[in-house]
């Protein structure tokens, strides 16, 4: 394994104002500050994004959130995946995803935007969709018209305790999955939790 091969960009995507802060919109931002937090690293303020550097099994994990908001995000990615000459395989997107049940966690090793603004820049500026993401489930509880009200509106004290507190928690892993093991492993257990939790639901 080479040294650009031990090294990764995980990037969570939000927007870094306070008033989008425990937003649905950015519940990558509250997955990569969950996870910097246990791995005992800080963040600084740096080109496009707030960073952290930290290791885990011999890995080098860039953290990021970008600090363009949303819909520029792709600066952040581009910039720093060349600053560090990480390869795009060991790139990995979280966002949120309107399309799954609130907590869900979908790993992807490529995929299209949807209608998800920081995904579709992101994907404009690489020139290809072919990155590896997380997707995290917000759930779509909202009356036609109210999508914009709805994800940078913030989660109810229930589903943020029962379903999003255990699912920020399962991301880490995810994480330490991809960067350890490799994506299609990571993937596994991702379906793996998946099918735990609706067999528990029956």
């Amino acid at each position: 394994m080479n040294e650009d091969s031990k090294k990764f960009l995980i990037v969570g995507l939000g927007n870094a104002e306070n008033k989008y802060a425990g937003t649905r919109h950015n519940i990558g931002f509250e997955v990569i500050s969950h996870f910097a937090e246990k791995m005992g690293v800080t963040f600084r303020s740096d080109r496009y994004a707030y960073i952290a550097e930290t290791k885990f099994k011999g890995r080098t994990l860039i953290l990021a959130m970008p600090t363009t908001y949303m819909n520029l995000s792709g600066k952040a990615v581009r910039y720093w995946l060349e600053e560090e000459s990480i390869p795009i395989e060991n790139l990995l997107v979280i966002s949120d995803d309107i399309d799954l049940p609130s907590g869900t966690l979908r790993l992807r090793m490529k995929g299209g935007g949807g209608s998800h603004n920081g995904l579709n820049h992101i994907i404009e500026l690489l020139g290809h969709s072919n990155y590896p993401r997380l997707r995290f489930g917000i759930g779509k509880n909202y009356s036609q018209g109210y999508q914009i009200e709805y994800v940078l509106g913030k989660f109810e004290k229930q589903e943020w305790e029962e379903l999003i507190t255990p699912s920020i928690e399962n991301a880490g892993e995810v994480i330490k999955a991809f960067v350890t093991a490799g994506i299609q492993k990571a993937m596994n257990q991702c379906n793996i939790d998946k099918q735990k939790k609706e067999e528990k639901e029956i």
